[in-house]
């Protein structure tokens, strides 16, 4: 989800949230299909045949054995995402493929943020930490890793108050989704 790469270390990329008018509107698939081997692959070249970008992608069982749920998050135009997910729904192994982007669900991401900090600034840090509900994981002389769970916003915002402190590493899950009340995902 990465939009920008800055940083002084040519080996440590720097977190720069999407503007929200430089790329098109982001939507999240959720599909449900049999867990079989090479299921991955062909969803994948349906994606790139269409020319649109999988931005996260979430793969794990399905609460019915032999079954998985995978959550894609992807950028385009929605005419080109209507395609898509009608060709999904072709794939033998797809059991069904939804667009959750409009409609109303729970959402949730999860994120690792290595920070590089000293004494002076680890109390600011904490204090950023605990206003966005995030969990220290690890602590060490000159390191803190940060873990946070929320909306992609929320998330967003949170490495973007974390930027000044020099973060050394950031891993972000993606989306998971699940449709509320008795609608199925």
């Amino acid at each position: 989800m990465q939009s920008e790469i800055q940083s002084s270390n040519p080996n440590i990329a720097s977190y720069a949230p999407r503007s929200a008018t430089s790329v098109a509107r982001v939507h999240t698939i959720s599909v449900y299909l049999n867990d079989k081997p090479g299921v991955l692959a062909r969803l994948s070249v349906v994606f790139a045949r269409r020319g649109y970008n999988i931005e996260s992608l979430i793969v794990s069982p399905s609460s019915t054995g032999g079954f998985s749920r995978m959550t894609i998050t992807c950028s385009g135009d929605p005419a080109t995402l209507e395609q898509i997910i009608k060709q999904l729904g072709k794939i033998v192994d797809v059991v069904h493929a939804t667009d959750s982007t409009d409609r109303p669900v729970v959402e949730t991401e999860l994120a690792l943020i290595k920070l590089d900090v000293s004494i002076d600034t680890r109390t600011h840090v904490l204090q950023i930490a605990e206003h966005f509900e995030a969990k220290v994981v690890d602590l060490c002389h000159r390191s803190m890793i940060l873990r946070i769970s929320g909306s992609s916003k929320k998330l967003d915002d949170f490495v973007a108050l974390l930027q000044p402190f020099h973060i050394l590493e950031l891993v972000r899950t993606g989306k998971a989704v699940m449709a509320r009340g008795s609608d199925i995902t």
